[in-house]
């Protein structure tokens, strides 16, 4: 029996693509004639998660709750002040810069604004295939037609190689994102508010893109966003963040069923309902976000929270499973 359950713990091991732990990003605060660190804002504090392979986590929150700096440091496109990030079995933050560099194939992201993103001295072609002959990922004779295929997976026409960013509409410069990130045949992509720069007919576009191309291309995501209805149409999972940190994770279905953190209640209450007539019961949240720079003791939540108790203003709440993955950091769970 014990042979059988070691055996079961190394499967479902190796079925994470990605393990975060205790995940930190502190930026230093200087002041005064030296420029000393003074303090620092605390963008992400003692992060934890897993993606299973092939999957999509949804990661949401209010503006400057740390999401995307979450994706970047996993990515290291920014270096972490502590924690770990496993990407196949791999600490990342254990590789030197050959390695890291042959890695990055393998982990690519999409960015918010398409438009930024992309340099406007280069064509299309140009832009989706410069990664690829950089890591010569196929051989000169074949580069174009490689170049081609990824474009046409995508939406884009053989054609559009030779224009310009400028000359795009956003949905099309999001799918020129999109593709330059699959030409480099990754495994995982972040996808840090891939569509919220798009009209609403666009992004189900989108959306149903990268689900097309995560079944062709077995492809895992990490999906960052502050829109509720976009994350539930995508994701397995999903983790909810304030100031820095995961108030509640689980399965999508489980999580919109039933929120249990007063946060992701108050999340979810504002989801527009399609019907007009009907109407959700609104949760307003009182008072403003505390600065990450000095966040509030114990809850960091409590602030802000209708079910505050005295424990939330000096206990920190631990996480605690409340049954087939669904965890939440509340005292009113314990």
């Amino acid at each position: 029996m014990s042979e059988q359950k070691n055996i079961s713990l190394e499967k479902s091991t190796e079925d994470n693509i990605l393990e975060v732990s205790h995940l930190k990003k502190y930026f230093p605060i200087k002041g005064g004639l030296l420029s000393r660190v003074v303090g620092h804002v605390k963008a992400v504090d003692d992060v934890s998660f897993t993606i299973k392979r092939g999957t999509t986590m949804g990661l949401v929150g209010e503006s400057g709750c740390g999401k995307s700096t979450t994706g970047r440091t996993i990515l290291r496109l920014i270096e972490k002040t502590d924690g770990e990030v496993v990407f196949n079995g791999q600490n990342i933050y254990q590789l030197d810069k050959k390695q890291m560099r042959n890695l990055r194939t393998k982990m690519q992201i999409i960015f918010q604004d398409p438009y930024s993103s992309l340099s406007p001295r280069l064509p299309v072609g140009e832009i989706i295939g410069e990664a690829v002959r950089e890591h010569n990922l196929v051989p000169k004779e074949k580069f174009d037609d490689y170049v081609t295929e990824i474009m046409t997976e995508c939406g884009l026409q053989e054609y559009h190689k030779d224009r310009y960013p400028h000359e795009f509409s956003g949905g099309q410069r999001q799918r020129i994102c999109i593709a330059r990130a699959l030409a480099l045949n990754p495994e995982f992509i972040v996808c840090d508010e891939p569509v919220s720069a798009l009209d609403v007919s666009i992004q189900a576009q989108i959306i149903n893109l990268l689900k097309d191309l995560q079944k062709q291309h077995s492809l895992t995501y990490l999906f960052i966003s502050h829109d509720l209805s976009v994350v539930e149409h995508i994701s397995d999972t999903i983790g909810v963040m304030y100031l820095g940190g995961l108030v509640e994770t689980g399965n999508t279905k489980d999580i919109f069923a039933q929120p249990l953190h007063p946060y992701t209640q108050a999340l979810f209450s504002a989801i527009p309902m399609p019907d007009p007539d009907l109407k959700r019961n609104r949760i307003i949240l009182e008072g403003s976000i505390p600065s990450p720079a000095n966040p509030p003791k114990g809850c960091k939540f409590h602030t802000r929270c209708r079910k505050c108790m005295e424990k939330c203003k000096t206990e920190e709440p631990q996480p605690k499973d409340m049954g087939n993955g669904h965890v939440v950091r509340c005292h009113l769970y314990d």
